[in-house]
């Protein structure tokens, strides 16, 4: 313990170590004590797929894994062992079992307005029910749903939807935007009518510019459901974090890639953001905590990170 409380040096050099605990190790709140350093967890979640229960015990992938009761007991254990929490989702909850075909997304919508999600984006299956579809289910959901580069101002959807959403913890100001994948060839058109795919890099950095510089926020986060990467030139979180100026994380969906850790690139002006994408089904939570610092920010406004944990936690 000595070797990590010593220094500052040995603060940062040590938590490396421990990116796989489970929460902020306790050395790192003392310090956070001591020298104004403040802790978020962001946990995620993407293509649920209306997996509400565990897969049989007889599947011969994932034999009794996963399950809403089990995501929500281990939201809750998170929520008793950290402080700040932001829960967000990229996408796909609708579509998968029965429970969707007969309900249409109600219990879904239920049990994550139960888990206490803050913010979810949408997915091109949650248009399986058409635009109606989904505005009926909507009022099951006490979170917003945020995206940018669907004008749906021709639709029943115009002003249901967010284009970023600034959310304050403990002090910090963490912006979300969103974006979503071209739905033409994946939905039916008359599922979707009315709405307009814009393109979602352009999208991304101009509401990403607005909450980094305009609305000061400490950290920006993209939620999107374009899908990690693809062997073509269709845009993916890949392409979009390199051509990317203000965002620090994107937390993926649609391709049901199951990243062990995220993927770290550099941004257009040589900035690091991050990828991370727990596959599908609620198999998976991502964790990513985070650690500001108010004493490592030049300017002596607001707080910058300087150190990140990172985890995905099967269910």
């Amino acid at each position: 313990m000595e070797e990590f409380t010593n220094s500052r040096r040995g603060f940062l050099k040590g938590s490396l170590s421990l990116a796989a605990l489970m929460s902020v190790p306790s050395w790192a709140q003392e310090i956070e004590q001591k020298e104004q350093f403040k802790t978020l967890t962001i946990l995620h979640t993407n293509d649920w797929h209306s997996r509400i229960d565990p897969f049989p015990i007889n599947d011969p992938k994932y034999p009794g894994k996963g399950g809403a009761a089990r995501r929500a007991a281990l939201i809750e254990k998170i929520r008793q062992e950290n402080e700040n929490i932001l829960l967000l989702d990229a996408g796909d909850v609708f579509q998968g079992t029965p429970y969707f075909n007969y309900y249409g997304g109600e219990i879904e919508f239920k049990l994550m307005s139960q888990m206490g999600y803050d913010a979810g984006t949408l997915g091109n299956h949650d248009f399986d029910n058409g635009i109606d579809g989904f505005l009926k289910m909507k009022p099951f959901a006490n979170f917003p749903f945020i995206n940018c580069n669907y004008d749906v101002s021709n639709t029943a959807l115009n002003g249901k939807l967010e284009p970023y959403k600034v959310f304050k913890k403990a002090g910090l100001k963490i912006g979300v935007t969103g974006v979503g994948i071209d739905l033409n060839g994946l939905v039916p058109q008359k599922n979707f009518k009315g709405l307009v795919y814009l393109n979602p890099i352009e999208k991304a950095n101009e509401n990403a510019r607005i909450l980094k510089d305009e609305l000061k926020c400490d950290l920006v986060i993209c939620l999107s459901h374009l899908g990690l990467e693809y062997n073509t030139p269709k845009v993916s979180d890949m392409i979009l974090a390199k051509e990317s100026m203000n965002i620090d994380l994107i937390i993926g969906g649609h391709t049901h890639t199951f990243l062990d850790t995220p993927r770290i690139l550099e941004n257009k002006i040589g900035k690091e953001v991050m990828i991370h994408q727990v596959g599908w089904a609620g198999l998976r939570l991502g964790k990513i905590d985070y650690v500001f610092s108010s004493q490592n920010n030049n300017n002596n406004k607001g707080f910058s990170k300087i150190k990140v944990f990172k985890k995905s936690i099967a269910i």
